[in-house]
């Protein structure tokens, strides 16, 4: 049987952005994101994240890095009683011809192989704009973009919805 998803763009939804964060005392969660998470949950969504990591790429930091800083992520999730199913990372840089990279669909194709995930009932929630094109790439219709720390051209995006803030997002999802 399939699953329903809320997948989760990291740096600007979950975390306050950061360029190339990969230190733990530099990640701030996002207001309301714990609560918010809960609720989906609660709606019986699946939460998974998928982030592109150019830094990796690029020598800011390494995969373990990386891996570092998830690992303490998923454990504050954890703490507050939310599952994160999976996380999906793209370590290759923006001249990349990968898949996974957003705005390409990648990160989500594998999410819904490896956890047959229904990609119609699903969510994606993004703060730009490759979020919602790499979403919409991979038959998800459903797009919130919140605005964050950068301009966001309102006029000429292919979200379905766009909000001040991942809490407005649970007075859109429902059901």
């Amino acid at each position: 049987m399939s699953i329903k998803a809320i997948f989760l763009d990291r740096d600007g939804v979950v975390n306050k952005e950061v360029n190339y964060l990969f230190k733990i005392e530099d990640f701030e969660f996002i207001d309301g994101i714990f609560d918010a998470c809960l609720y989906f949950q609660n709606l019986g969504y699946a939460i998974i994240i998928v982030t592109n990591q150019s830094g990796i790429a690029r020598k800011y930091y390494t995969e373990n890095d990386y891996q570092t800083v998830t690992k303490w992520m998923l454990r504050q999730f954890e703490d507050n009683g939310i599952e994160i199913l999976n996380v999906f990372h793209c370590p290759h840089g923006p001249e990349s011809t990968c898949e996974c990279r957003k705005p390409k669909p990648g990160m989500f194709l594998k999410a819904k192989d490896e956890h047959n995930i229904d990609m119609e009932k699903s969510w994606m929630i993004g703060d730009k704009e490759r979020d919602i094109i790499a979403a919409n790439s991979a038959r998800i219709d459903n797009t919130i973009l919140v605005r964050s720390s950068h301009k966001i051209d309102e006029s000429n995006s292919n979200a379905k919805i766009i909000l001040d803030s991942i809490q407005q997002a649970k007075q859109i999802i429902t059901e």
